[in-house]
């Protein structure tokens, strides 16, 4: 065992936990689990799993945690295992259930959090594969600025047909409309998801996957790997090995993370037409290691950034598909060299973002997938941070242009996402309506649930040039159409949103990136002060104590605000 007065560098954690006669105690218990006299004196390297059976993204997570530990113990530390929870977005869409999505983000980080910091782990491997356990391993290790690394689970196959998880979703809305009988249903139902991995478009997850790499808080390339393959079981292995390092020249997250980091992230968010869900996790993940990222960032760097994907929702590829030309990196090169990425920006190799892409090779010549910065799908962000009397702190759109960049319509007023749901489904919602989804917001729903089953039931009714949707609640990275979420202030604190009655016309601009009721200032204060604030939805438990302390969608909804 080290010296206790001399402690190795890389043991700063581990060394009070374990070194020394009045830690008899540590040792005996750490024996029990497999560590030997030798272990005792290697650095601890924690690898955070979130291998679950909940999930298909999450199904295969326990064998890449195998790996990632291998890989420490082989590079001279000890690697230990410990689980973090999941939930399906997936699974629990649609339902009272998709209010712990969310929150399941925050509790992700605190677990990670207490037990890296109870047990004295001086590095860690955080391995995430579905849309909330990713920032949530992100905020997880930034609160601990230890060595770290990321890993992504990878992405799913596509399944028969050139489906996913969408195209189950859209056909629900096709049946309801009488489109598709229930045979048809069932066979796009058990083929769409072949196996593990994350949904399979430029969703969530690998949107999140790709911001985190673009970050520098992941390996090159570990954002676009297919879940079942050697090539992301030997990047779980090199994560564990790249901890070591990091730990031996002392690189911590508050290194890495910086706002120029964070600006790569979010130009690459955007050359990829990625989820809305970047917005708010991205000023999470920020907040959490010190550094102010706000909607205005998205505005301005969305200015001079255009989309270059044509990647589902709204495009034709899947995740797998650009994987097979190369994954982001020589996207990743080409903004480089067009000067929209900071390549001095320091990653968990240890080298920069511009070392990192140094050799890397441009796409095959003949690919469709990744559009040139000449003749983009898009020339400036399909993210548009909206405001105006209906969101005077913010809303965030995902207008790609195939649906039009303005609306004008009748509000059709909701409580909840279930009401909205229910009169999509029987024909209420005709085209020229403009659908207001409130009370979703993260005090209010609470948890913000994703607008995933109405917008996906708007398309399968062949709704999506002809209706829009509001909401203060969030959309799936797999939505598309002509949405708006994260409308702040959100109704339950009162805003603007929740004054708006059926018929009042809401206009959309996300050219002059504005969203406003026909309503005067006068309207809406004598409205405002006719409204009462309703009861909490839920009084105990997490949702109340989630609804308690969480933060505006505009500031991340994160629950750790500092006072």
């Amino acid at each position: 065992m080290s010296d206790q007065h001399n402690p190795d560098k890389r043991r700063r954690h581990s060394a009070p936990v374990v070194d020394g006669p009045g830690k008899a105690a540590s040792r005996a218990m750490l024996r029990a689990v497999g560590f030997s006299d030798e272990d005792f004196t290697r650095p601890q390297v924690g690898v955070a799993s979130t291998w679950s059976q909940v999930t298909p993204c999450n199904s295969h997570i326990g064998g890449l945690a195998d790996e990632a530990r291998a890989g420490a113990d082989a590079a001279g530390g000890k690697g230990v295992i410990f689980n973090t929870i999941t939930i399906s977005d997936g699974i629990a869409n649609g339902t009272e259930g998709m209010k712990y999505s969310l929150v399941s983000r925050e509790i992700i980080a605190d677990s990670i959090e207490a037990v890296a910091g109870c047990e004295g782990f001086d590095g860690v491997v955080a391995i995430g594969g579905c849309d909330k356990n990713m920032p949530g391993c992100m905020i997880g290790l930034a609160r601990l600025d230890r060595p770290g690394v990321f890993v992504y689970g990878g992405t799913i196959l596509p399944g028969e047909n050139h489906t996913d998880i969408v195209s189950v979703f859209e056909a629900m809305g096709a049946h309801s409309r009488g489109d598709i009988d229930r045979i048809e249903l069932k066979q796009i139902e058990e083929t769409a998801i072949p196996g593990p991995g994350s949904c399979g478009g430029m969703y969530t997850a690998n949107t999140m996957a790709s911001a985190i790499e673009a970050l520098g808080m992941s390996l090159p390339g570990s954002s676009a790997q297919n879940a079942v393959s050697q090539t992301k079981r030997d990047d779980s292995r090199a994560a564990g090995a790249a901890v070591l390092e990091l730990l031996e020249r002392d690189i911590r997250p508050r290194d890495i993370m910086t706002f120029e980091a964070f600006e790569n992230a979010i130009t690459l968010v955007i050359a990829l037409g990625g989820s809305t869900n970047a917005v708010l996790h991205l000023i999470a993940m920020a907040s959490a290691i010190g550094v102010e990222v706000s909607l205005e960032d998205f505005t301005r760097i969305g200015k001079r950034v255009p989309v270059l994907a044509d990647l589902r929702p709204s495009g034709h590829y899947m995740m797998s598909e650009l994987v097979a030309i190369g994954g982001i990196q020589p996207l990743m090169k080409t903004l480089l060299d067009a000067g929209l990425l900071h390549g001095d920006c320091l990653t968990v190799t240890g080298r920069t973002l511009a070392e990192n892409l140094a050799d890397v090779a441009p796409y095959p010549s003949d690919q469709r997938i990744i559009q040139p910065l000449d003749a983009p799908v898009k020339a400036q962000s399909h993210l548009r941070i909206l405001r105006g009397n209906l969101a005077p702190e913010g809303a965030v759109a995902k207008i790609t242009g195939k649906e039009g960049t303005r609306f004008t319509g009748r509000a059709r007023v909701f409580g909840s996402e279930e009401e909205a749901q229910a009169r999509i489904n029987d024909g209420s919602v005709v085209a020229g309506d403009v659908v207001v989804i409130r009370y979703e917001g993260p005090r209010g729903g609470p948890g913000m649930r994703e607008m995933l089953t109405p917008t996906s039931a708007i398309m399968g009714r062949g709704l999506g040039d002809a209706v829009a949707l509001i909401t203060d609640g969030r959309f799936s990275g797999g939505s598309h159409g002509f949405v708006v979420g994260h409308v702040t202030p959100e109704a339950f604190n009162g805003g603007p949103i929740a004054l708006i009655e059926d018929g009042d016309e809401i206009t959309i601009d996300a050219e002059a990136d504005t969203i406003d009721v026909a309503l005067s200032a006068e309207a809406l204060e004598r409205r405002r002060a006719a409204w009462r604030q309703p009861e909490p939805r839920y009084r105990r438990g997490v949702l109340a104590k989630y609804a308690r302390t969480v933060s505006s969608a505009s500031l991340g909804a994160v629950s750790d605000l500092p006072e």
